[in-house]
This record gives C-alpha cells, structure tokens and sequence, in this order.
C-alpha cells in the first residue's frame, strides 16, 4: 500500500506529461498501482480536478487574481498552449534572454497559478520558454483553441473580464511584457537659431490580433493612458502624462 503523498506525487508526475513508465522508474511505484489510481479502482481521498478553481462544482476564478491579470496578458502575447498526449497540455511562455527580471516575473506568476506542478525553462536562441504542464490550462485559458491566436476570435469570459477591471494595470503590464517596449524617441528643434536634440520617452504594443489590440487599448481607456493606433498593428503612448502613468505602474522591461 502506498500512502496519500506518495499517490499525490505519482498523480502530479502525470499531470506534468512523464509516462506512466517513466514515472513508475523515478517512483519505484508499480504501473499497475498507478493505471488502477487513473482509473479510480481505488479511492484515493484525491481529486485533481479539485486544484482547479474551473473545475469546482462551483467554478470561482483563480486564488491570486492579480497575478492572474498578468499572466493573462503574458499569453495572450507571447504565449501558447498545446495539447500532449493523455489530454494533458503544455502552456509556454516566451521570454527574451535580454529580460532576466521578466522571466522570473513569469515563473512566479505560473507556478501561483499551478502550484502543484512542476515550472520549467526551456533555451531556444535568445529566449527562455517558461513551460508548464496541466490538464486545466485551457479552463483557467478559455482563449486555447487551433490556430494563430490573430486567426480566431480573442474574447474575455465574464470572470476574467472582472479580473482585468480589478486588475487593469497588472494586465496592461503583462501585454507590454509581452509584445510591448518602452523605448527613447528623439527629434531636434530650432531654439535660439540653433538645432538641439530633444528626448522623450514613448510605449509601444504590437500584436496582429484586433481582438487583443482591443482588449489592450479598452484597458488603456480605463486607467486615463492616452494613446494612438499607428500601422494597423502598433499602439503608441507618447503623451506625457500618460506615458509618466505607465512609469508608475508599468515601467521598462528588466
């Protein structure tokens, strides 16, 4: 007999995408005990669907709502979710080398939003994919679905919807985390005869979806940041009090 903690970690293996195999060799425990706990020929006082807020009999959002808020605009631009063999999926994160505070923004923010299973980093040329593997990425990600995410419809439920209201700045921090940048623009002007260098600060956010533009610059309108659609694709904040809001709550990626 094998006792709860050991069936839990048996259980979590799985849930992270190891086979029943390879989680037989690292745990020393029986495939046979392990197939009859997927099966529930044995009441194992667990119930895994029970670690998702989603899958509650009363579904209620996630614990920590703001870090929720931006791990939700980490995905929706950098992000993806795939589907593994056993119903089990994959959720990346893309993160430039260049930002070593962002990556560890981003593995927290995961593991707070499973913090039964196993966070990784995976090296790709010039990036780091923060990677996790769960059954419930696409409860807690309703946005999952075939395709390029600028290919289908990007729609907000009504739960996280009242997360991003709750939470604006921590979604449009998380957006421009994502597929946003602070940068300098210059330009000169004549003063006293004299051409002179002048510098101001601007934000920008990128991304091919209209649906998630949208969802960027509706939030923009709910905290006061004034902006400006250039190129189809890109959102400009150059106003200075807008752009000294988003210092405050935002600032440049680190």
């Amino acid at each position: 007999m094998y006792d709860l903690e050991t069936r839990k970690h048996a259980l979590a293996l799985l849930d992270q995408g190891f086979s029943q195999n390879s989680v037989s060799k690292q745990t020393g425990i029986s495939r046979a005990a392990i197939r009859s706990w997927l099966a529930r020929i044995e009441p194992l006082g667990y119930e895994r669907g029970r670690e998702c807020p989603r899958c509650e009999d009363a579904p209620k959002p996630p614990a920590v709502p703001d870090a929720y808020a931006y791990l939700l605009g980490l995905y929706l631009g950098d992000g993806c979710i795939s589907a593994t063999k056993r119903g089990v999926y994959s959720l990346r994160i893309a993160c430039a080398d260049a930002w070593p505070g962002l990556i560890a923004a981003c593995v927290e923010a995961v593991q707070v939003a499973r913090p039964a299973n196993k966070v990784s980093l995976v090296t790709s040329p010039g990036c780091q994919y923060v990677t996790c593997f769960s059954k419930h990425w696409p409860c807690l990600f309703p946005q999952h679905g075939p395709g390029k995410k600028h290919d289908r419809r990007i729609i907000l439920a009504d739960w996280q919807q009242a997360i991003v209201d709750a939470h604006p700045w921590e979604f449009i921090r998380g957006l421009i985390h994502s597929d946003g940048c602070r940068i300098i623009n210059w330009t000169t002007r004549l003063v006293g005869g004299e051409q002179r260098r002048y510098e101001y600060p601007r934000y920008f956010f990128t991304n091919l979806s209209a649906d998630i533009l949208g969802l960027f610059t509706t939030t923009l309108d709910q905290v006061g940041v004034e902006w400006k659609r250039t190129n189809g694709k890109n959102i400009s904040v150059a106003r200075r009090a807008s752009v000294a809001l988003m210092d405050a709550h935002v600032g440049p990626k680190y």
